[in-house]
């Protein structure tokens, strides 16, 4: 009897074991089970995170251009109507509307690249974000020495606005390598920025200047260590798209 007893004390002792096991088992489970659950809504894999995070991830597909004109576009828009254009990029449209009376060989330069396609899936090459304040555009080749083969006189520099040496946040301006050399490239102000007069203002930002302060708060690779390089978000022009009112 004393030997029947001792036997079934132990097989209760392992039932007891097998069942604090299971339990044990099942509250593992259950808890790896919340612990990679949680780790999968929260660690997306890197490529997750950029699609739904990217501030700029709107990149048409399509190659820059590589066209070249030897003279500038003969003069064909009336320098009395209202033109307006939008820079259909990555980040968002910035829309702009054109000093056609002001700035003619400019604004009319700038409609025919426009038209031309010449602006399409380039790059915006470049950001300050210290005294001065503007993304530069314009160049297919994003090393900021391309342009269209042509090169053209400045306008309008007696302009009150940058009389001061101050171009305000809105400006539209075309940037140089000296006097009397526009080609393609412009630049966008987002914010005041102290620059001397020798840059042709021939537009003003009508929108989107939230979107130009947004990258730059995203900063640049600041290659020059003085607020001056390629902007870390992906900026890019996919069209340009103009109307006459």
């Amino acid at each position: 009897m004393e030997a029947l007893r001792a036997q079934e004390q132990a097989k209760a002792r392992q039932r007891r074991m097998l069942g604090i096991g299971a339990v044990v088992l099942v509250v593992l489970l259950a808890t790896g089970g919340i612990l990679w659950a949680t780790l999968g809504s929260s660690s997306k894999s890197p490529s997750a995170s950029a699609a739904s995070g990217a501030f700029c991830g709107n990149v048409a597909s399509g190659d820059p251009s590589t066209k070249q004109w030897s003279q500038p576009p003969a003069m064909s828009i009336d320098t009395k109507a209202t033109y307006t254009a939008t820079l259909k990029t990555s980040c968002g449209d910035i829309g702009l509307k054109l000093d056609a009376a002001h700035a003619p060989k400019t604004v009319n330069s700038f409609l025919f690249l426009a038209q031309q396609g010449f602006f399409d899936h380039s790059h915006c090459h470049r950001l300050t974000t210290n005294g001065i304040y503007v993304l530069q555009c314009g160049d297919p080749t994003a090393t900021g020495t391309g342009g269209p083969g042509y090169k053209f006189d400045d306008e309008y520099l007696n302009d009150p606005a940058i009389q001061g040496g101050t171009y305000p946040a809105g400006t539209l301006a075309m940037a140089n390598s000296g006097p009397n050399t526009n080609g393609s490239q412009f630049f966008l102000v987002y914010k005041d920025s102290q620059l001397s007069p020798n840059y042709t203002p021939f537009g003003t930002i009508t929108s989107g200047l939230d979107i130009l302060t947004h990258i730059a708060q995203d900063g640049s690779d600041n290659s020059n260590g003085q607020g001056d390089g390629k902007p870390n978000d992906t900026v890019v022009i996919n069209s340009v798209p103009v109307v006459k009112h």
